[in-house]
């Protein structure tokens, strides 16, 4: 009977809602009739008269408060809210009609009446929302809500409303609400999680603490760490005020929430210094920092942004999320998509003059250790030379600011990479001693979260597959930070440099990667399987340092460090070539690259005040299997030379021996 009711359609429901409270609402009036007149019926077919005509004005204000268009079982306060007004609109008719037509003394009347019909008409739909609930919640994920705050308190709304969880529990550190109930759903205190799982057979434990600092959200995250189920979250406070997701939208703990740290508000002063009102250009636009960048620089709204992407797809993609930002924002900004490489002078320039670019953001690099060390010539052009075209391309279009993006691994490198972006460090360096028409200056900061290469997406893609998880070695450490709040502080660091300096970002604590591998493998509700646990769920395999790659990171070259006005970023100094210097390496390792002598290239860079350690055979792919080809030819010809002599040996022999033969005839 029950399915057969739920699966009418809404229109028939709702005429069974329009009987249901006709049938209601006369029986309140008639047993209001019978428990305050005491028999009197001198009046009562003016009374139903008078009820006769209340009775569709009730209704009326019931279709028009849209209480026939609440689904029953979802019914909230709003709902609720509409009967009450609606038998106080028809209590008030009632009265009316009573005096208009002379009915006297029937006070106490109108009041039972609407207090009958109170119960019965709100009364019969909380009895529905009641029955069918508990039905529409068995198959459902039973779910325990960290947070009893106005946002658990609307993701509880929305999960009782959805089909997928159950919310049967509230955890909040605030003792004023623990041992309430809120919903109808009761509030615990944080001491109780590990019990209520077992006592509730609870699946999920959801974090609803989109307002709080990441510092708070760790503190939760490490009491949750070791319980036996899945943590989720709702989205951050800006995604839900922006209306970019609902607060029903769950995703994995976010990584930074692990990291703990607060990011510090931005300066507007320093963000807009070089940006507002100006034409900016930033060089691979479509990457990951410099997609970021962008979407930063569009806020603070220059004249013009000239987007500079290698990839025709990722400018496409840049290009039109920043068009839909812009027109969202009601931003004034002209944005100019330009395919090239940062390895055409020729190009740069005439597109900086074109558009008269202000500043420049050069975040075009190749920047995967593994795939430099493997395209080595290829690597040295793009970073180091890309840096030094687009630096000379920027002093002839007479850009002002030049803001190079660099990396940890440029410290005491021990691969292609991170050394070819300490030569263009030493570039941007030298050609600030050479002349004063352009600002350069570098900002020099570690991993970033998101980034293409990034650990955690692969981390979190190991995990959902089964694992094994594999992490390079055990004891590797890295900085962390999110992709915003670095190119943030990028910008704020262009806006102090006074030409050649080289900026180094606050990172933070350094994080373990294994430590970070095992965190989030817990806070997915699984367990790490090693000789402690070897019935656990995901093995940490541990693959072996990769070419070039160092344990620890730093950020410094020396001690020489500096404070600046913002307390995140650090001026180091640090010693470099004089141009002419830097012009004569240039000029030798652009003839080392055309004739392709990795061997030569490593030892000048070597050369450079790099401090490279480079211990590692040549990993270059294309080295390599020349090498494998010339010693395969050589071989051959061994072989053939070997063959052709053991012929003519033969030949020789069967000479002689023929010879010698006739002799003996």
């Amino acid at each position: 009977m029950l399915a057969w009711l739920l699966a009418l359609p809404r229109s028939v429901k709702r005429i069974i809602s329009v009987v249901i409270d006709t049938v209601f609402l006369t029986l309140s009036l008639l047993l209001a009739f019978v428990l305050t007149q005491n028999g009197n019926v001198s009046q009562f077919q003016t009374m139903v008269l008078a009820f006769a005509v209340t009775l569709p004005l009730t209704l009326l204000v019931f279709t028009k408060l849209g209480l026939y268009r609440a689904v029953i079982r979802y019914m909230g306060q709003h709902a609720l809210g509409a009967v009450l007004f609606g038998i106080i609109a028809s209590g008030v008719i009632l009265a009316l009609l009573f005096a208009g037509l002379g009915v006297q003394d029937k006070t106490n009347l109108v009041v039972v009446y609407a207090l009958l019909a109170l119960v019965s008409s709100g009364g019969i739909r909380l009895g529905a929302r009641l029955v069918l609930q508990p039905s529409n919640n068995s198959h459902k994920t039973r779910v325990l809500i960290y947070g009893a705050g106005s946002s658990g308190r609307q993701l509880a709304q929305a999960l009782i409303n959805g089909e997928q969880y159950h919310p049967v529990m509230f955890v909040d550190d605030d003792t004023t609400l623990q041992r309430s109930t809120i919903l109808g759903i009761p509030v615990s205190g944080p001491e109780n999680i590990a019990s209520i799982i077992k006592q509730r057979s609870i699946g999920r434990i959801l974090l609803a603490m989109p307002s709080a600092s990441r510092s708070r959200r760790r503190e939760v995250l490490d009491k949750l760490e070791e319980l036996p189920i899945p943590v989720l979250s709702i989205p951050g406070m800006s995604d839900l005020v922006n209306g970019s997701m609902r607060i029903d939208e769950l995703q994995d703990v976010k990584i930074e929430d692990l990291l703990g740290r607060d990011p510090v508000a931005p300066k507007k002063k320093l963000l807009h210094a070089n940006i507002k009102g100006k034409v900016v250009m930033v060089t691979g636009a479509g990457g990951s920092i410099g997609s970021e960048l962008c979407r930063q620089i569009v806020m603070c709204e220059p004249v013009t942004l000239v987007l500079f992407e290698l990839s025709e797809y990722s400018l496409y993609a840049i290009e039109r999320e920043l068009k839909q930002t812009i027109a969202n924002e009601g931003l004034d900004v002209n944005l100019v998509p330009v395919m090239g490489t940062v390895q055409r002078q020729s190009r740069l320039e005439t597109v900086m003059r074109t558009f008269g670019v202000q500043t420049v953001y050069h975040a075009a690099a190749y920047k995967h250790v593994p795939l430099v060390e493997y395209n080595v010539v290829e690597g040295v052009r793009n970073n180091v030379f890309g840096t030094w075209y687009t630096a000379e391309a920027a002093i002839k279009a007479g850009v002002e600011t030049f803001v190079l993006i660099s990396t940890d691994k440029a410290v005491r490198p021990t691969n292609v990479m991170g050394a070819s972006k300490r030569l263009a460090e030493l570039v941007l360096q030298g050609l600030a001693q050479h002349q004063s028409q352009t600002r350069f200056c570098m900002v020099r900061f570690g991993n970033v979260l998101g980034s293409s290469g990034s650990v955690v997406p692969l981390f979190r893609e190991q995990i959902r597959k089964g694992g094994p998880v594999t992490v390079t070695h055990k004891d590797i450490i890295r900085y962390f930070m999110t992709i915003p709040e670095a190119s943030q502080l990028v910008i704020q660091a262009g806006a102090m440099g006074k030409g050649g300096d080289v900026f180094v970002l606050d990172m933070g604590e350094p994080v373990r990667i294994a430590d970070l591998a095992r965190r989030m493998i817990h806070l997915m509700g699984l367990e790490v399987r090693d000789a402690e646990h070897p019935n656990g769920d995901i093995e940490i395999q541990f693959s072996g340092l990769r070419p070039g790659e160092k344990l620890y990171e730093e950020l410094l070259v020396g001690n020489n460090v500096r404070k600046t006005d913002h307390s995140r970023i650090m001026a180091a100094d640090e010693l470099c070539l004089t141009w002419p210097e830097m012009l004569h390496l240039l000029e030798r390792l652009d003839t080392a690259c055309e004739r392709f002598a990795v061997e030569e290239i490593i030892e000048l860079i070597r050369s450079a005040p790099t401090e490279f350690n480079y211990s590692n055979a040549t990993s270059d792919l294309v080295v390599n299997a020349s090498c494998a080809v010339v010693t395969k030819e050589q071989v051959a010809k061994v072989a053939t030379i070997s063959t052709a002599a053991n012929t003519a040996s033969v030949t020789e022999l069967g000479v002689v021996n023929s010879s010698t033969s006739q002799q003996i005839a």
